[in-house]
């Protein structure tokens, strides 16, 4: 299971579209806000995707939040932004920098990162 984040229906419709059709089972939310609220309903993903630049709440500022409610939650961040991958790494010491994309990414980037991020550390 899949949570995508992104304020932008045109991203989610697409990203979704994409893992949709490689087997993965994904739910979109346009609003962090409501995102973090389905969060505490439905429980544990396997991965969530989260744009960083949204408005009302930041894609950072809602990765914490989950984190509190799932500390071994995995994400990964997507921004049309220039990614300065150092400075995130001193925020998120434990992420791999592949857990941060660039938009538009290729499809088949898209699902080698997602597959990447929902390898690691999987249980035995």
């Amino acid at each position: 299971r899949i949570l995508i984040v992104d304020d932008d229906p045109d991203i989610t419709l697409a990203l979704s579209t994409v893992l949709e059709d490689n087997g993965y089972t994904v739910y979109v939310f346009n609003d962090p806000t409501d995102a973090l609220s389905n969060f505490k309903q439905y429980g544990i993903y396997d991965l969530l995707i989260i744009d960083v630049v949204m408005p009302n709440m930041d894609g950072f500022e809602f990765y914490e939040k989950i984190k509190k409610i799932d500390n071994k939650v995995k994400a990964c961040f997507i921004t049309a932004y220039d990614v300065h991958s150092e400075a995130l790494r001193e925020i998120y010491p434990d992420f791999e920098i592949d857990c941060f994309m660039k938009k538009p990414i290729e499809n088949e980037d898209l699902l080698r990162k997602v597959m990447n991020a929902t390898l690691q550390d999987s249980p035995n």
